[in-house]
C-alpha cells in the first residue's frame, strides 16, 4: 500500500509539473513575477483543503494573512501572533513563517548537530492542489528524517530518509525548511501536554525543493520538528 502511495504522489508530481511549466517560452523573470502573483494571491485568499473521499479537512490556511517585518518580529521576541494570522516576511530569502508552536526541549546549538524526525504537507500553490505529504496512515511509521549541523547560526541538512528524498531523487533539504531552526526548540514529546515545534512557511522557487527549482513555483509547507534520539 504505501509503494502505491508512493507511485501516486510521484504521478502527481510529474503532472503538477507539466501545469505549471506550461509555457517554455516564457522568460525567467515572468515566471517570478507570475510566482510572486501566486504568492500575492495566496496571501489574501488563503486556502481550504478537505480529502475528497473521507470530506476530513487536510489544510486550511486563514485567509488575509497579515506580513510583519523581520524588526516586528524580534521586537516580539521572535514570535508570531497565531490569533491574527502573522507571518513574518525575511526579505532576504522570500520565505514567509508562521510559527504555530515553538517546541519543547532546546535550540540546536552552535557545532552542534542532530537527527530531526519531520512530519509534513505540500501545498503547490501554482496548481492549487497538496503535492506531497508523509502525513498519512501509510507512513505513520515513517517521517521525514534529516540530519542536521548549526556552524555559527548557518544550519545545513541533508535527508537521510522520508518522502522528500523519494520523490525529488535527492537528499538535499529546501533551503526554506532551515529558517525555522534559528527559532524554534528541539525536544522529543514525553507526555500529551509537550508539544513539539510545528510550523508554517510560505516558500519561493529560490528557497525550495529542486522541482520547484526548475519550474518556478512556490509552495506552502506546515511542518513538525522532532529531535530524534
Amino acid at each position: 500500500m504505501g509503494k502505491r502511495i508512493l507511485y501516486i504522489l510521484l504521478s502527481g508530481v510529474i503532472l503538477l509539473t507539466g501545469l505549471v511549466a506550461c509555457n517554455e517560452d516564457d522568460t525567467y523573470a515572468e515566471r517570478r513575477e507570475r510566482e510572486r502573483n501566486q504568492i500575492n494571491a495566496f496571501l489574501k485568499n488563503g486556502i481550504k483543503v478537505e480529502d475528497t473521499e473521507s470530506e476530513d479537512l487536510l489544510l486550511e490556511v486563514a485567509p488575509n494573512i497579515k506580513v510583519i517585518s523581520e524588526a516586528q518580529f524580534y521586537a516580539n521576541d521572535s514570535t508570531t501572533d497565531v490569533s491574527q494570522n502573522e507571518y513574518v516576511l525575511f526579505k532576504g530569502s522570500g520565505v514567509y513563517m508562521q510559527i504555530v508552536r515553538k517546541g519543547i526541549g532546546s535550540k540546536l546549538e552552535h557545532n552542534h548537530s542532530a537527527t530531526i524526525i519531520t512530519r509534513y504537507i505540500e501545498y503547490n500553490i501554482a496548481a492549487d492542489s497538496v503535492q506531497t505529504t508523509n502525513r498519512t496512515l501509510a507512513y505513520e511509521a515513517y517521517p521525514d528524517v534529516m540530519t542536521c549541523t548549526n556552524s555559527f547560526g548557518v544550519f545545513t541538512a541533508s535527508f537521510t530518509s522520508g518522502i522528500m528524498t523519494n520523490i525529488y531523487q535527492s537528499p538535499s533539504v529546501p533551503s526554506g525548511w532551515l529558517i525555522p531552526l534559528q527559532f524554534i526548540r528541539l525536544g522529543r514529546q514525553a507526555a500529551p501536554e509537550e508539544d513539539i515545534a510545528l510550523v508554517r512557511l510560505i516558500v519561493p522557487s529560490t528557497e525550495g525543493q529542486s522541482d520547484a527549482l526548475n519550474n518556478v513555483y512556490p509552495c506552502f509547507y506546515e511542518i513538525s520538528y522532532q529531535r530524534g534520539r
